[in-house]
């Protein structure tokens, strides 16, 4: 079942959190604990988008590929409002969200192939989609992402 998974692991002062789809891990992001309070239940991958573009920024300055995914379009009941960002290098780290954990996974592949390409994408991801149900995107609504890669 595709979903975010919070680990924690032997270090006292990093959580990892993994994305899987179909029982596949696809990314493992590593959280220093001062970020810790994010991940408390209810507020599963929420930062600020100035934390999330700061990361981005950091993360480029600092040589990564980096790809980052933005809520652009919803109907309906959509997990996460337009706005809403999620940020990814190219070694599968990252940081926010775009639907509370429901498409991450997919997001976080097509973010590897701009990154990898330098072509945006537009991502649709809803209910009367087949891919969606795959994904895990039940709410019932739909949501529109654009990836682009930072340079």
């Amino acid at each position: 079942m595709p979903g975010l998974s919070m680990l924690r692991n032997g270090r006292p002062d990093e959580v990892c959190i993994a994305v899987a789809v179909h029982g596949t891990v696809v990314a493992v992001s590593r959280i220093e604990r001062s970020l810790d309070l994010l991940l408390l239940p209810g507020n599963l991958m929420l930062s600020t988008d100035t934390d999330i573009l700061k990361t981005a920024e950091a993360w480029r300055r600092g040589g990564r590929g980096v790809a980052i995914a933005t809520v652009v379009e919803t109907w309906g009941s959509a997990p996460r409002p337009v706005g809403s960002h999620l940020v990814i290098d190219e070694d599968t780290n990252f940081l926010g969200s775009v639907s509370g954990g429901c498409v991450e996974g997919a997001v976080i592949t097509e973010a590897l192939d701009v990154i990898a390409d330098g072509k945006p994408r537009m991502l649709e991801f809803g209910v009367a989609d087949e891919t969606a149900w795959q994904v895990g995107l039940s709410c019932g609504g739909r949501i529109r992402v654009y990836v682009e890669r930072v340079d």
